[in-house]
């Protein structure tokens, strides 16, 4: 029978297509292979001998919950030893949100004592179908280059296509007007190189936990525009709050400093006489009422 050393595991273990690390029962971090890497950004340098909570992965789950902080599925594993299974968005080291589909196992020595688990992770985001879009609008110039999103003429053609669209056939979407709560003081604190990387880290949280269809776009400045389609009333708030939660759950380290913000949305359903303009007029409307009404909400009508 083949006998494999430590080493071979390492190599079987580092090839791996998912992203897998191991702690031990206290939660430090003793083993990250390189898709782990590959996912969040975050070198085996950068994590070994740390906790996934000291600002690497710090998992939320739908509802926003860091779930370091409790109700984490590995720390239950480490606890009574039965497997585990969920959905959850990990934090990039470049300050967006992943969303991933996490496994976790209990890991225990020959008494069956628990000395650590390990969670295997795979990315469920989109790349690919983000990738190809970026490229279909980078030839036809339709593409803020700061933020890869579609531009503002991308946009406003897309709406229009949407809206002849519901004409015929009455295929329902929506539209979300956005933009970074005080984000003038991010750059009069950090300055613009800053402001830059809080708009695309914000941009990358987007298309990362989008569908292929999605279709997310910068208006102008720190404002931005969504256009989902297939999405009722009730479907309407929750997508919004999601949106909202992603973006106020990322963060990322700029020297000593994490930079984090929060966005205020305004989000609304075609209506049967609607144009491009009304439409746009609308969630800029409800957008400045999420500002007038405290900002880091989403109100919807």
């Amino acid at each position: 029978m083949c006998r494999l050393d430590e080493k071979n595991y390492r190599i079987i273990l580092d090839e791996l297509y998912d992203g897998l690390y191991f702690v031990d029962h206290n939660r430090i971090i003793t083993f990250w292979n390189k898709a782990a890497e590959r996912i969040t950004g975050f070198t085996a340098k950068e994590v070994l001998g740390s906790s996934c909570e000291d600002d690497i992965l710090t998992h939320v789950d739908n509802a926003g919950n860091n779930l370091c902080m409790g109700h984490c599925p590995l720390a239950a594993t480490l606890d009574d030893q039965s497997p585990r299974a969920a959905q959850v968005y990990l934090h990039h080291k470049q300050g967006h949100r992943v969303p991933v589909s996490v496994r976790i196992s209990a890991l225990t020595n020959e008494t069956g004592a628990v000395i650590g688990a390990a969670e295997l992770f795979t990315d469920i985001s989109d790349h690919r179908a983000n990738e190809l879009r970026v490229k279909e609008l980078e030839q036809l110039a339709l593409v803020d280059k700061l933020t890869q999103l579609a531009n503002r003429r991308y946009i406003e053609s897309q709406l229009d296509k949407h809206l002849t669209q519901f004409r015929r056939t009455l295929l329902p979407f929506a539209v979300y007007f956005f933009d970074i709560d005080h984000f003038k003081k991010i750059n009069d604190t950090y300055g613009h190189d800053a402001g830059d990387t809080v708009l695309k880290f914000l941009a990358k949280t987007l298309t990362d936990n989008g569908r292929a269809f999605d279709i997310y776009g910068r208006w102008g400045g720190e404002e931005f525009i969504a256009i989902i389609r297939n999405l009722d009333r009730e479907n309407l708030f929750t997508f919004g709050e999601r949106l909202r939660m992603l973006v106020e759950q990322s963060y990322l380290k700029w020297g000593e400093h994490r930079l984090s913000v929060t966005i205020s949305l305004g989000g609304t359903l075609v209506q049967n006489n609607d144009t491009v303009d009304s439409l746009v007029k609308r969630a800029d409307r409800l957008l400045y009422s999420s500002k007038k009404n405290g900002r880091n909400r989403l109100t919807i009508g």
